[in-house]
């Protein structure tokens, strides 16, 4: 009799297994931030063939499915994969390779720092560097070409501003571009000094002397796109919007997805060159599981910080200066035409007040009410009080970058006044009309980890945690909307949101795994969190033990 029950328990048992959906993995134990539409937590979720199968209590999904691989959370934190809504994935990449000049506090600084380049690379016939920014050096002055001619005469030297909306170069460079004291640009900026060029060039000014360097070989190319990639797994980071690229270099990053030599998912803006304009107005979207093709992304104006950015009144510490449109405004008005016929979507760089209110008044003409557009402002950076409503009028989705406003924090105010500056980096007042913002870094323009955008939109405050009070706090965004905005929203501003951006059933299995939970953790710990896994479509594309 004894025998008889052991048996059919053991039936009951066999069958109840057998009746359980296989899958490859099953995750549970944890504390899950799903963002779905009630941004329910969950303990547990099921994968299969790289997507959420099922998502919820860790006794349900052990109950229903079974997989070779069960992975205990120990109650980690769990998020969907970060979205970074707006970078220059490409221009990071092959900064690589460049001088790093983020951070530095002097001219002299810089110097030192190319100098041990020069040494540690003495046989490069350029000298490349991104990240140098006057505002943070004594007096805040664009420097000049005169010690670079005179340590590096025979090398070209290109060092971009922190923005990448400015360069300084010696006279090895102005010759290569052909810029001498009589050379005029629209839409930029030769600075000189007695008629004589400085070496400054801004914005549509630099394309004289960068469209003239040689491109690295294809091989290069991948090479450090790749280790950007590896950056972007180790900070979070599954997929992310490239803001401007030509069609040869989307035909790379395509390739590279093919050919399983990239598995970051970008949403890629395209430029609005004639042959990009012809090609892709021809063949239309284009869309894969890792790539999406459907926007264009256009230059309104310049930075603030180079006084670039186009502004209603002069700048407050420039008063004969009011920044300038990169184009005319007819160009911009016939450009919306067509994106529009089209069925792009078109997303716009606007600083500038000025900016601000050209493009969304031409973007009004053509999206004339409620819409699903989701035609992008890039930066939205400084809004004249009456411009606001415009973004819930026609639905025009604000794409901000958090850590811009406490970068700029410090000299924002002398650029803008103090009444102005007041409707700058209004993070909140945008959220309240259009109910959405995508949230991005701008990377490298700033610091390429998601975690240090969460804090600067929620605590308003630098990586030293200052002010201690915040920068602006009624712009401070609450944790739940910094998460949705680099998640969900961000998936929203890409028409991904149903396939990525929260952890649902049928979406991507793009997650990742903190060491504390940011959705609680004081202000102060938020940019030490690490992570610890992350995972794109269900498989492990970063692991911190394995990294240490």
């Amino acid at each position: 009799m004894k025998n008889l029950f052991l048996f059919f328990i053991s039936l009951i048992i066999f069958s109840s297994c057998s009746k359980k959906e296989k899958v490859d993995s099953i995750y549970f134990n944890g504390n899950i931030y799903t963002v779905n539409s009630n941004f329910d937590n969950a303990e547990a979720f099921a994968i299969k063939d790289g997507r959420f199968v099922a998502v919820g209590s860790s006794r349900d999904i052990q109950n229903k499915y079974t997989a070779e691989e069960e992975i205990d959370l120990l109650n980690s934190p769990v998020y969907p994969g970060l979205i970074d809504g707006h970078s220059h994935f490409i221009r990071y990449a092959k900064g690589l390779r460049e001088v790093d000049l983020f951070g530095t506090q002097s001219f002299n600084e810089l110097i030192q720092r190319i100098q041990k380049h020069v040494e540690e690379h003495p046989n490069e016939t350029s000298i490349l560097g991104l990240g140098w920014d006057q505002n943070n050096w004594v007096g805040k002055q664009f420097p000049t070409k005169d010690t670079l001619d005179i340590l590096f005469p025979e090398k070209i030297v290109i060092l971009k501003r922190v923005d990448a909306h400015a360069l300084l170069t010696n006279q090895k460079g102005l010759d290569l571009a052909g810029i001498n004291g009589q050379t005029k640009v629209s839409g930029g900026e030769i600075i000189t000094e007695n008629g004589e060029p400085t070496g400054v060039l801004i914005d549509n000014a630099m394309k004289l002397l960068t469209d003239k360097m040689p491109e690295l070989s294809k091989q290069q190319k991948k090479s450090l796109i790749q280790q950007a990639q590896a950056n972007c797994f180790e900070v979070g980071i599954t997929s992310l919007g490239e803001a401007g690229l030509d069609k040869s270099q989307i035909d790379l990053l395509d390739e590279m997805h093919q050919d399983s030599l990239l598995s970051m998912r970008i949403y890629a803006m395209i430029n609005p060159t004639a042959e990009n304009l012809n090609y892709y107005f021809s063949n239309g979207q284009y869309k894969t599981d890792y790539l999406n093709v459907r926007a264009f992304k256009i230059y309104g104006d310049g930075a603030l910080g180079s006084r670039g950015a186009c502004l209603i009144r002069p700048y407050s510490d420039d008063e004969d200066n009011y920044g300038f449109l990169r184009s005319e405004p007819q160009v911009f008005d016939s450009l919306a035409r067509l994106i529009f016929a089209k069925n792009f979507q078109m997303n716009t760089h606007c600083i500038g007040d000025s900016a601000n209110r050209a493009i969304t008044n031409i973007y009004a003409k053509y999206l004339k009410g409620k819409n699903d557009r989701r035609w992008r402002i890039e930066h939205a950076q400084v809004l004249a009080e009456n411009d606001f409503s415009k973004f819930g009028d026609y639905d025009i989705l604000p794409s901000v970058q958090p850590t811009h406003a406490t970068s700029d924090m410090d000299w924002a105010h002398e650029r803008l006044g103090e009444e102005r500056v007041k409707n700058a980096y209004a993070y909140q007042e945008l959220l309240e009309q259009t109910g959405k913002l995508v949230l991005g870094s701008d990377f490298p323009v700033e610091d390429i980890n998601p975690i240090y955008g969460f804090h600067a939109a929620v605590a308003r405050q630098d990586d030293q945690n200052m002010p201690e009070e915040g920068f602006q706090m009624e712009n401070a965004l609450s944790r739940e909307d910094a998460l949705k905005g680099m998640t969900i929203w961000a998936a929203f501003g890409q028409f991904e949101e149903k396939e990525k951006g929260s952890i649902e059933a049928g979406k991507f299995a793009d997650f990742v795994i903190l060491d504390r939970d940011i959705m609680v953790a004081p202000y102060e710990e938020l940019r030490t969190t690490k992570v610890l896994e992350t995972y794109s479509a269900g498989a492990k594309v970063f692991d911190l033990k394995a990294d240490l």
